[in-house]
């Protein structure tokens, strides 16, 4: 078979190659594409466990073999575009997410499935640095921003469609339509990355060493389980305590081994570089506050205030079209006032619409609620897209594919940890506020599960006292949790506003950004 010629590298001159932006329509799509995957098999759980005779334990691992996977290997991944070409690694990357899309389709039993999932875990490993990494080939440094936001907001759009997406198939085919659906859209941008994406990388970039690969994963992996496992096993039990020791053990192992090589996988010398540094700090903290906010979200909708999984997901919407405002309108407030304000800006925009959030009352509508998404969608679209932008603009060109992947792991561990995190506080909220006085010992139990339980013993038991007392102590949970990532928020824009270098002058010349980064970066 027979490829059109790559995209030639970007110019400042007057006549780019306009077929970058359908390259860039690729990009768009493989991120739109993990983004509702990871929500879209939270509508198909529950009739995965009437077919498949799945107990919650399994369910948790249909839901996190992905996620641990992910996370424990996209850090080698970066460096392996960088190694042998990122075109070459991405579309692997998509031929393998494929390949475990089209195994769930076909799954048959709990355990298929897990191992399907698993699958597209290291295909999307693959895809969620290398996707960033490949556009400094395609886009000059002014047209950068408007393309990482781009791509930043179809990843972001993809949450809240995957209710949506999840209820329709779910209305009308089986559940393997949840993964069934990924196949013609990998597919096209399969052929698309093929056809449009020039090749770029590193040839002189450090070989794959097997140690450091197994330190990485290992410990990347036991970090993200354990937090993972953390709420629901408790975390003083035995095996959280004994994963989370390992991972401080095999991280500690691949810091210290980094640091011995001339050419490490984990670069730690990157970090040197304030801006890659605090861009990088301020992208993990709007992924820890984002998570948690997307975490609490599902269960007020559906259960407090009565949606199904399809009406959830359009409730979600505002939060994505407050970012696409805020996407298109970052790039020019860069070029204008700098980094250096819109990521704080966005950052306390952000904040406050959490602090809005977390005084929702159990009798208030949608309408307080659409309000409080669009502002932290607003304040997300400022936030994270400068920052992604910046970081990967502080670093030389032969250096964004293990970058990209040191940036891409450190937010999906920010992702985890904040999900365990607010998670654990939502639960332990919910749990002490509600009132089971006078239910049977079972009944009781079941209540303090989640609120859907409390809602569903309530409807057997036609006890209208537990119905308001469990939306009462969930919403007092979820406030909890909102005002946290509103502090969290609020702290982290004073951070990267003390930290984070004003970098317009040099952004303004890309070859001398280039020569700074690759100077301080060799220090």
């Amino acid at each position: 078979m027979t490829t059109a010629p790559a995209i030639s590298p970007p110019t400042t001159g007057p006549h780019p190659d306009p077929r970058r932006w359908w390259a860039l329509v690729a990009i768009v799509a493989c991120m739109l594409v993990l983004g509702f995957d990871g929500t879209i098999l939270n509508v198909a759980l529950p009739t995965m466990a009437t077919e498949l005779d799945a107990d919650a334990g399994t369910l948790q691992w249909m839901a996190d073999s992905y996620l641990v996977v992910l996370a424990a290997l996209m850090l080698p991944a970066g460096l392996l575009g960088d190694r042998f070409g990122r075109r070459r690694m991405l579309i692997l990357g998509l031929t393998v997410f494929l390949a475990g899309s089209l195994a769930g389709t076909l799954a048959h039993d709990a355990t298929a499935v897990i191992a399907a999932r698993a699958v597209m875990g290291a295909g999307a490993a693959l895809m969620l640095p290398l996707a960033m990494a490949v556009l400094p080939a395609l886009f000059a440094p002014e047209e950068r921003g408007k393309a990482i936001g781009a791509v930043s907001a179809a990843s972001a759009l993809g949450l809240p469609l995957g209710p949506i997406i999840g209820g329709l198939l779910l209305d009308h085919f089986w559940w393997g339509s949840v993964f069934l659906i990924n196949l013609p859209l990998i597919g096209a941008a399969l052929v698309a990355c093929r056809l449009l994406l020039p090749e770029s990388g590193d040839p002189a970039a450090p070989a794959v060493d097997a140690l450091t690969t197994v330190l990485a994963a290992g410990g990347l992996g036991a970090l993200v389980y354990g937090v993972t496992e953390g709420p629901g096993r408790g975390w003083g039990s035995a095996p959280v305590l004994g994963t989370l020791a390992a991972a401080i053990v095999l991280l500690t192992l691949l810091v210290l081994r980094s640091r011995r090589q001339t050419r490490p996988m984990l670069d730690l010398t990157l970090l040197r570089h304030r801006g890659f540094l605090w861009n990088t700090v301020a992208a993990s903290l709007v992924m820890f506050t984002f998570t948690g906010l997307l975490f609490v979200l599902p269960s007020y909708l559906q259960t407090v205030l009565g949606n199904d999984a399809f009406g959830t997901g359009l409730r979600m919407i505002p939060m994505p079209l407050g970012m696409l405002v805020s996407s298109r309108l970052a790039p020019l407030l860069v070029k204008r006032v700098g980094a250096r304000l819109v990521i704080p800006g966005g950052l306390i925009v952000m904040g406050a619409g959490a602090l809005l959030g977390s005084s929702t009352a159990v009798g208030d509508g949608y309408g307080f609620t659409a309000l409080w998404l669009t502002v932290v969608g607003i304040g997300f679209g400022f936030a994270v897209i400068p920052a992604m932008s910046s970081a990967l603009g502080a670093l030389p060109r032969d250096r964004v594919g293990v970058g990209s992947g040191l940036l891409m792991t450190l937010r999906q561990v920010a992702s985890a940890v904040g999900l365990a995190a607010l998670g654990s506080l939502l639960t332990g909220a919910y749990t002490a506020r509600l009132d089971t006085g006078g239910l049977p010992d079972a009944a009781a139990a079941a209540a303090g599960d989640s609120v859907m339980s409390a809602h569903l013993v309530a409807a057997k038991l036609a006890d209208a006292a537990l119905l308001r007392s469990a939306d009462a102590a969930f919403l007092h949970g979820m406030n909890l949790a909102l005002l946290v990532c509103g502090v969290i928020a609020f702290a982290a824009a004073l951070l990267v506003g003390a930290f984070l270098p004003d970098t317009r002058e040099r952004q303004e010349d890309p070859e001398s950004a280039i020569s700074v980064a690759s100077e301080t970066s060799d220090a």
